[in-house]
């Protein structure tokens, strides 16, 4: 054991009961890798193998819960029974190296592109477009449609649990549905699913109800539910800190095992307000956090970024990036070795560190994204 480090490899167990090996987790990441069913691949596969064995809990790529809710080529798929060995394999995969399998699960509204979906029709809380180029106008749900997709979520959650999984995590953040009905700018309704902040909340909170029902009637072992938000939007109008803070304290009272809050940067500041320079997750694990346990991320890219981000007293940290460019990292890291931490790749990489074909042409061709130096 890695003295200096320690605090990050001390057990954990949730509310649930189930109990992690670290403090560390690999956090959800698109990798474009199932085949076009959403069955996942002998690559995907692979990929997770190798990034499994030291963490102490995987979050999958997201999973969507319905075909009209599908949010990038070649996903996982949690939308139907016929997933379930797909899913299994994926469990086993993750499980067989040591580490907890957390299934991300999610819809992704008027974000999802028109020619994955078997209607090319976006769907959202309203008919209001996103903030991007060439953006189509969602279709309005109507009130028997958020109902289904509530059971959808419920019904990827059974699979999930029939697959072997240890628990599900609820996609709320990134601009994808769940967060959606809860933004002023993507939810314009007013009847019981939008108008006031109270409103904005109730799909989120149908879709976490739904969830734990669905664990209650078929997990028959300790089984982890986690929800992820984004703390803010850039939109006028949009999510607020100040909604998200009484947004978080609701959260905290659903009875879920963590929140994951999701960032670019663990140290960033407010994306309205250039003169709020106080970390979005701090903020977050201030008001709650004695309540729930918060997970961490964004930009900790060496030993000591890792540190200093659990000092401040969050309890859970995940490492995207980090274990693309490094699948060993945490092991390191625990056998004294953090030296030999890897944090550039080269374009020559992709076979040694066993990313997937798209990923890989994702992470080579998009600048800055990954920390790509020449040989």
């Amino acid at each position: 054991m890695n003295e200096k480090y320690k605090s990050l490899f001390e057990h954990f167990t949730f509310k649930s009961g189930v109990n992690i090996k670290n403090r560390l987790f690999m956090a959800p990441m698109t990798n474009f890798s199932s085949d076009d069913k959403g069955m996942v691949t002998d690559e995907e596969l692979a990929y997770y193998k190798v990034r499994s064995g030291g963490v102490g809990a995987v979050i999958t790529a997201v999973a969507y819960v319905t075909p009209g809710g599908k949010g990038f080529i070649n996903e996982i798929s949690a939308a139907s029974d016929q997933m379930i060995p797909s899913l299994k394999q994926l469990a086993n995969t993750i499980k067989g190296e040591g580490a907890k399998a957390i299934l991300q699960i999610f819809h992704a509204g008027r974000m999802a592109p028109p020619d994955l979906l078997p209607d090319n029709q976006p769907t959202s809380a309203s008919a209001v477009a996103p903030l991007r180029p060439g953006a189509v106008v969602p279709r309005e749900l109507s009130a028997q449609e958020i109902e289904s997709i509530i059971e959808d979520f419920a019904e990827a959650t059974r699979r999930a649990i029939e697959a072997g999984f240890d628990g599900v995590e609820i996609h709320g953040a990134n601009t994808y549905l769940i967060q959606q009905f809860f933004s002023p700018h993507s939810n314009r309704r007013s009847d019981q699913w939008g108008g006031t902040l109270d409103k904005r909340m109730k799909f989120p909170i149908a879709v976490i109800d739904a969830v734990k029902k669905s664990v209650a009637k078929h997990a028959n072992k300790p089984f982890i539910v986690g929800y992820r938000l984004s703390p803010e939007e850039a939109e006028n109008p949009g999510i607020t800190m100040e909604d998200t803070l009484v947004f978080a304290d609701k959260l905290s009272q659903q009875g879920l095992d963590y929140l994951h809050i999701s960032v670019q940067d663990f140290w960033q500041g407010s994306i309205r307000d250039d003169d709020d320079k106080q970390s979005r997750i701090l903020k977050i694990h201030e008001r709650i956090g004695n309540r729930i346990p918060i997970i961490g991320v964004g930009s900790l890219y060496s030993a000591e970024d890792v540190k200093s981000a659990k000092a401040t007293g969050v309890p859970l940290i995940a490492l995207g990036r980090e274990l693309i460019v490094d699948p060993k990292w945490v092991q390191k890291l625990e056998e004294g070795n953090e030296h030999k931490i890897d944090t550039t790749l080269t374009k020559n990489d992709q076979e040694r560190l066993v990313v997937p074909d798209q990923l890989w042409q994702a992470i080579i061709n998009r600048p800055g994204w990954f920390p790509v130096v020449e040989k």
